[in-house]
């Protein structure tokens, strides 16, 4: 039986570098480099939605019930804005997932990050009409949501740390180029009234 899929608020990174041999020289780096088709950078993590609603009504103590919770966020998700591509740069590794993951910390315009900060203004209103108190304790204390730190850091995840090694790497400068945000696994969201 297939896990079910986790929803972001995504950018596809396009390309990495110059081409291909930029971003492969990443490998000498980090293990297990990923392949490139996948790579992005996530503005906002909303995780499992059945996960999500449960978080919500077993916060709300009943008064939420999670299939309320599911549809508002999926009503919410469909009418979000588009962020149009962009290019940042990246100039080092990072170390993030408690441990598991290197990623490009990249440096993104300055429209990007208010595109993130009104993502995360829209989850705050979202969840104050799902009758959720104390937002901010919930947005950090959600499984389901899985934020670890109060602020954003633009990365993509480009594979596994060298071992027991905690970084961060100085990189010769690279261009990041990515494309108009999508939800992912946005076929999976089920139809709402």
């Amino acid at each position: 039986m297939q896990a079910p899929p986790r929803i972001t608020v995504e950018v596809p990174v396009l390309v990495v570098g110059s081409g291909p041999a930029d971003y492969e020289s990443l490998g000498a780096r980090v293990q297990s480099l990923r392949r490139p088709q996948g790579l992005h950078l996530t503005l906002l993590h909303v995780g499992i939605l059945d996960d999500f609603g449960r978080d919500v009504e077993s916060w709300t103590k009943g008064i939420t019930p999670a299939g309320t919770a599911v549809q508002a966020t999926v009503r919410w998700l469909l009418a979000l804005p588009e962020l149009e591509g962009f290019a940042g740069t990246a100039d080092r590794l990072i170390v993030l997932g408690g441990g598991n993951v290197a990623g490009l910390e990249v440096t993104v315009p300055q429209n990007v990050h208010d595109f993130q900060v009104s993502l995360v203004q829209g989850l705050h209103q979202l969840l104050d009409g799902l009758l959720v108190d104390y937002v901010d304790d919930f947005i950090l204390s959600s499984p389901a949501l899985g934020f670890r730190y109060p602020h954003w850091v633009p990365h993509v995840a480009v594979g596994r740390p060298p071992a027991r090694e905690r970084g961060p790497w100085d990189i010769p400068p690279l261009t990041v180029e990515c494309g108009p945000s999508r939800i992912r696994n946005g076929r999976f969201l089920p139809d709402v009234p």
